[in-house]
């Protein structure tokens, strides 16, 4: 029986990377061979939003993905409380007056 060492991934995470991308929405589509997740941007007062990062997985790993996160939602709701749904609001999303100068 020979011996198998585990297998180690080193993951590397530049300082752009690690600082983040805001997103208050996501656009998911699919294929029958991929998803496309696009993480937007919207700001009060501004009619357009831009994609800010796209994100394509396969079926198996979107799946997987769902899992780790639903897992994840477990565990701090478990520490921090029950996270309240606000609802869906409706885009274009309208965030109140806009002010001029």
């Amino acid at each position: 029986m020979s011996d198998q060492k585990e297998q180690q991934i080193n993951i590397e995470l530049d300082e752009a990377t690690a600082e983040g991308i805001y997103s208050n929405l996501a656009i998911i589509n699919h294929s029958h061979s991929e998803f496309v997740v696009d993480f937007v941007t919207l700001m009060p007062g501004v009619p357009k939003a831009k994609v800010k990062s796209r994100i394509v997985l396969t079926p198996q790993h979107a799946k997987r993905l769902v899992a780790a996160l639903a897992e994840n939602i477990q565990r701090f709701e478990a520490t921090h409380g029950a996270i309240k749904d606000t609802g869906h609001p409706q885009i274009p999303l309208n965030f109140g007056p806009t002010g001029q100068a």
